[in-house]
């Protein structure tokens, strides 16, 4: 397979910090696999996707996007860029508007890609609604209506709407019970393979990832110790900080 999402070399430092907060990372996404981002929180997981994203300049390094270096002053790439590559966050209860409908909402994308007229987005949004499991009425209603599950549901549906190739996920299900968890996995790894999505998602639930990813990098102090499929990572660890990473896992006596 091809890959869609480079990095090579890539680091990042703060301004006026001297130790960067990832550093050396070469790192290759194929187009329509799955990647897991683990480590332990500040090992700069959420840093990294902010440079997939596109959200920031890596200070060395180089990301690139279809073979091409990303350049975030190019407007004509970074549009394209922005409808191939979108986004769920962690928190479902703040990274929707309360103030909006959901229909507005999830159309947001179609909208500033200047994708479609409101004619179209309608039909847009109520197939996509259709697609996380979420009745075409939906769209009338506000994000207080809605619990945890089904406002993460309405932001897959709005990272999803315009039909992305790639999907980066930070840490998805974390704020969801047990229960509900379960559910937001299986429709992602539902909408992976019905779509053909790229997934990169960054967890520090070594089940889920587990359970939805292919391959996984481990990061520890800024710096990947550790990658492959993911059965071998978890299954047979070989550095000394993904083996802690798995024996801290909690397990039930036998």
């Amino acid at each position: 397979m091809s890959p869609v999402l480079e990095l090579d070399s890539a680091g990042y430092a703060y301004r006026g910090r001297r130790t960067p907060v990832v550093e050396d990372i070469s790192l290759t996404v194929e187009a329509g696999r799955s990647l897991a981002l683990v480590g332990e929180s500040g090992a700069g997981k959420t840093t990294l996707l902010r440079l997939l994203l596109g959200l920031n300049r890596p200070t060395t390094g180089t990301v690139r996007f279809d073979g091409a270096p990303l350049n975030l002053r190019d407007r004509t790439q970074m549009r394209g860029f922005r409808r191939s590559v979108q986004c769920v966050f962690q928190d479902p209860y703040s990274s929707l508007d309360p103030r909006q409908r959901i229909g507005t909402l999830v159309a947001e994308p179609l909208r500033s890609l200047g994708l479609d007229t409101r004619r179209t987005a309608e039909a847009k949004v109520e197939d996509v609604l259709r697609r996380v499991g979420l009745p075409a009425d939906a769209a009338d209603r506000y994000p207080r209506e809605f619990s945890g599950g089904q406002r993460q549901r309405i932001a897959i549906a709005r990272a999803t709407v315009c039909d992305p190739r790639v999907l980066l996920a930070d840490e998805p299900v974390s704020a969801l019970d047990v229960t509900t968890r379960v559910k937001v996995v299986d429709l992602l790894a539902e909408l992976q393979r019905e779509q053909g999505l790229t997934l990169v998602m960054v967890s520090h639930d070594l089940s889920v990832v587990a359970s939805l990813c292919a391959r996984t990098a481990v990061l520890e102090g800024g710096r990947i110790v550790e990658q492959g499929d993911t059965g071998q990572v978890l299954g047979s660890p070989a550095h000394p900080y993904t083996r802690r990473l798995v024996e801290s896992v909690p397990r039930l006596p036998a």
